[in-house]
């Protein structure tokens, strides 16, 4: 069986796209400086109202020794099984966020993610595509 890998990934791609709009839309609507949890139950919103599935503050457990353990991740968002938003709303997004996100998407063994920064003037500028390159 061939899987047709150029497929998935424009699929993966033209969600991140919807994702991205709605979030545009959300940061439009509230600006910046409201908390974290306001973005991400606008977001989710918005993105239901789009029809895509969504879920948030998803388990992630970590596998060690054969055993599943809960260490306290979360994902915010997690679209369609196949892409993680994580959000924040931050003075600025250090490399510690990026590493959290790639962490998460090792843990799930998801292919792409996106960090996005609701704390900013334009939304646009502070979205961060993070790609697990297994």
């Amino acid at each position: 069986m061939i899987i047709n890998t150029h497929s998935k990934e424009k699929q993966l791609n033209n969600l991140s796209g919807q994702v991205i709009g709605a979030a545009i839309k959300v940061h439009s609507a509230l600006g910046s400086g409201t908390l974290k949890s306001a973005y991400e139950a606008c977001l989710a919103y918005e993105l239901k109202q789009r029809r895509i599935h969504i879920e948030s503050q998803v388990a992630l457990p970590i596998i060690y020794d054969g055993e599943k353990i809960d260490a306290g991740y979360r994902i915010d968002l997690l679209v369609e099984n196949s892409l993680i938003v994580e959000l924040k709303a931050v003075e600025m997004i250090n490399n510690i966020h990026k590493t959290q996100l790639l962490s998460y998407l090792k843990l799930s063994d998801l292919r792409l993610g996106l960090l996005i920064n609701f704390n900013v003037p334009g939304l646009k500028e502070y979205i961060h595509r993070i790609v697990n390159k297994f």
